[in-house]
């Protein structure tokens, strides 16, 4: 017997149609929403600045309330598990749920990454509670940034260099005012040292876009952001796109022993804004989005102000948009698709490709990525030309490199030296040797994922492409020092302990592997076999390169410290 089909059309009692009033979910209270209204003021309800609102949300009630985050959904017309899901992503929000206590009106964070556990993070962590009381909430923090200024801490937004509990208490009872960098170089000041002279050029016809992009490709400059791209050959790529063409660049280097970013910007902004605004007109990018890290907040607001005055004075008329984004805490927006992602307002998670940023990016629009360093060098390249950039390096690299050095050095900070500097040459010559007490044991050559090396291979050359024969790679240039009171074990367990935290959860062998690699390597004898096949399925299926790299430390410690393991 056939079945009986019935249309919905003619069978009105089945389904009754209903007009929904606004999101599902929860209804705001008025007075929520009226708070939330008053926050965001005239300013846009578009679908990229959730973070941003979340961001005021944050900053004015010290968290993030249910009602709080219904009210906001209501504004910018999502569901609220939208921006449920947004929220609970990032470090930086702290969300209370219906029954919960709102945390403590003042957080303190204590760095617990590598360099500053060396420097007795730990300890900081067990005296403040005590010392600072109950009021005050003491959490651990990843990489702040600061790790030449080990242990820091952060009191509420405000950072504590060399931070000791005295130093905490004292600001802790004074007040926690964000303060700007001091000292930098303003837009009056820059322009006259010859500053945006260059751009003027360009804007004003007397320098070409190809003889530009030649001068970058003959200089050999690379992305300082860790990938090591050639910088002339992606201007080339994005230019050849159809426009509109956008451009997002990375400030949020979150790889624990990175700082170079903030150190330079803090010195000389205009300088990355000039190199910035170059490219921008070399490859016709319509706007600019630059994303800064949450933990440098002292630099937005000098960044912000810098802006400002140069948009009132321009260097000449048809500046693109440039827009200052404001990450959340999560290192995995360091990795390019995923920092598009949180520009755009979403959770940070990496993209598949094909298609590339360049073709498909930001907005779905061709876009041209970059460090912040980068374009920090623009400028004086192309005023001093591609042969004295390339002339500059040593053991047969070419270039200059800004190495963040931290650890067991007598001087920790940015130290420019020639590429293929090796790390013996930039312990005696640039940082002033080992620290008293201290002698050299081994050395990350990269940051967190960039392997570990015993002080017996202290000739290699530090450059791209010089380190992957070894199994470690240069990245951003973060060089971290162990001397013989430390463990390269030790290391390797906080540093998975970081890849774990970090890991964004999209795919499962980086959410699985480095939780499973972290609880292995906590045993007292580590299971080798598992920990070699755990490795390879990490490099070979993971999305991006944070679960493909979480696995050096540990094969490091495998293949050059044994005696270590018993």
């Amino acid at each position: 017997m056939q079945k009986r089909i019935i249309p919905i059309a003619a069978a009105p009692g089945l389904l009754r149609e209903r007009k929904r009033a606004g999101p599902k979910g929860r209804k705001p209270g008025d007075q929520a929403l009226a708070e939330v209204r008053q926050l965001l003021g005239d300013g846009s309800r578009q679908r990229d600045l959730l973070i941003e609102h979340l961001h005021k949300l944050q900053d004015h009630f010290g968290h993030l309330s249910a009602p709080h985050l219904a009210a906001l959904a209501q504004e910018m017309r999502m569901a609220q598990s939208e921006v449920f899901e947004v929220a609970s992503f990032y470090h930086h929000f702290d969300i209370v749920r219906e029954g919960d206590e709102a945390p403590e009106a003042l957080t303190v964070r204590v760095c617990d990454g590598l360099s500053c556990e060396l420097a007795g993070a730990q300890q900081l962590l067990q005296k403040l509670p005590s010392v600072l009381g109950r009021e005050v909430r003491v959490i651990p923090a990843p990489c702040i940034g600061r790790c030449e200024q080990a242990p820091a801490a952060v009191v509420g937004q405000n950072p504590v260099p060399c931070a000791t509990p005295q130093k905490v208490a004292e600001l802790v009872r004074d007040g926690a005012i964000q303060h700007e960098p001091e000292g930098y170089v303003g837009l009056s000041q820059y322009r006259a040292s010859g500053g945006y002279s260059l751009l003027e050029q360009c804007l004003g016809g007397k320098r070409d876009v190809e003889s530009v992009i030649s001068t970058l490709e003959a200089s050999g400059l690379r992305g300082l952001g860790g990938a090591g791209f050639p910088a002339g050959r992606k201007w080339r790529i994005v230019r050849a796109e159809p426009a509109p063409r956008l451009m997002a660049i990375n400030i949020d280097e979150g790889e624990p022993g990175t700082f170079k970013d903030r150190v330079y910007l803090e010195r000389d902004p205009h300088r990355f804004l000039e190199g910035m605004l170059i490219a921008a007109w070399a490859v016709g990018i319509d706007a600019i989005y630059i994303y800064l890290r949450d933990e440098y907040h002292g630099c937005r607001a000098m960044l912000q102000q810098e802006l400002d005055r140069l948009r009132a004075d321009p260097p000449s008329a048809g500046l693109p948009r440039i827009e200052l984004r404001r990450g959340a805490g999560a290192y995995i927006c360091g990795e390019e698709s995923a920092m598009i992602e949180s520009i755009e307002g979403k959770r940070g998670m990496p993209r598949l490709r094909p298609p590339y940023v360049a073709q498909v990016g930001l907005f779905g629009r061709p876009t041209l990525e970059h460090n912040f360093e980068t374009l920090f060098w623009v400028r004086e390249l192309l005023e001093r030309g591609a042969d004295w950039f390339a002339s500059q390096g040593a053991n047969g690299r070419k270039g200059l490199r800004s190495f963040s050095v931290s650890g067991r050095v007598r001087s920790p900070g940015v130290k420019l030296a020639p590429a293929g500097v090796t790390i013996q040459e930039l312990i005696d010559e640039y940082c002033g040797g080992m620290a008293a007490g201290h002698k050299f044991y081994a050395y990350l050559p990269g940051g967190a994922s960039g392997g570990i090396l015993p002080a017996s291979m202290n000739e290699i050359p530090l450059d791209f492409d010089t380190l992957q024969p070894h199994g470690c790679f240069i990245g951003s240039a973060a060089v971290v020092v162990l001397s013989d009171k430390d463990t390269a074990t030790a290391a390797a367990r906080n540093l998975m302990r970081f890849f774990r935290d970090e890991s964004c959860g999209q795919c499962t062998p980086c959410r699985a592997g480095t939780a499973k690699a972290y609880a292995l390597i906590q045993q007292p004898k580590w299971n080798l076999p598992l920990l070699a096949e755990l490795s390879q399925v990490m490099r070979d299926a993971s999305i991006c390169g944070l679960g493909q790299a979480a696995p050096n430390p540990v094969d490091c410690v495998v293949k050059y410290f044994p005696h270590e393991l018993g």
